[in-house]
Order: C-alpha cells, then structure tokens, then sequence
C-alpha cells in the first residue's frame, strides 16, 4: 500500500488547510480499514492527531485538536482527508496518514500498517 499526503503548507494562525491521503490500490481494499492521522514536530515525539474507521462510524481526536480539527473518508476516491481549522503556531508539525491494521482504529502508532510520507504544515503567527 502506498499513501501520498497532500496540502501542507504556510497557513497564518487562525486559517484554516485540508490535508487529503491517497491511498494506492494493491490489493488491500481501502474502504476495510481504518485510517488515522499523526503528526511529529521538531524534536518531539510522534503523536495522535484522529482516525476514522472504516465506515466513519467511529472516530477519534486528540484532546488538543478535538472542536478545531475534522477527519473524514471517502471510501470511493480511496482518500482520508484531515480539515484543519482555528490553527495555531503549535499545530506546526509533519502530517503522516495511516492505515490501519484493522477496519477499528485507535491512538497508538502501532496500530497501523503503513504510513504515508509526510506532509508539512507550518502555522505562521
């Protein structure tokens, strides 16, 4: 499986951006399993940011993302988006989409099986 983040960029605080997550066919059918979001800024650890499952009937958020951030999937196009709103300095970090193990999701990295490049979000103050 390969995924491929897309729309990072320069966004001032308080804007807004939308990351998307493709995910490649190969023989693995996107739309059975999970996806989640994780993000790593400069000299800190990997963290959770949300994840979906595999219907979008469930879905988690970090406590410092939850009201300001949005996770969605179309199963159809193959994609996991991430809608990013009210952003501040601190959310500047990579963005890493994942796949999960599993048509459930949780919060810890090893839940999921692959992982897509990475794509910079840098919020400007």
């Amino acid at each position: 499986v390969q995924l491929q983040a897309f729309g990072g960029g320069l966004v001032q605080a308080g804007g807004s951006t939308r990351l998307s997550c493709l995910a490649s066919a190969s023989g693995r059918t996107f739309s059975s399993y999970g996806m989640g979001w994780f993000r790593q800024a400069p000299g800190k650890e990997r963290e959770f940011v949300a994840a979906i499952s595999w219907s979008g009937g469930d879905i988690l958020y970090a406590d410092s993302v939850k009201g300001r951030f949005t996770i969605s999937r179309d199963n159809a196009k193959n994609t996991a988006y991430l809608q990013m709103s009210s952003l501040k300095p601190v959310d500047t970090s990579v963005y890493y989409c994942a796949e999960s193990h599993y048509a459930a999701v949780g919060r810890t990295a090893t839940g999921y099986a692959y992982w897509g490049q990475g794509t910079l979000v840098t919020v400007s103050s």
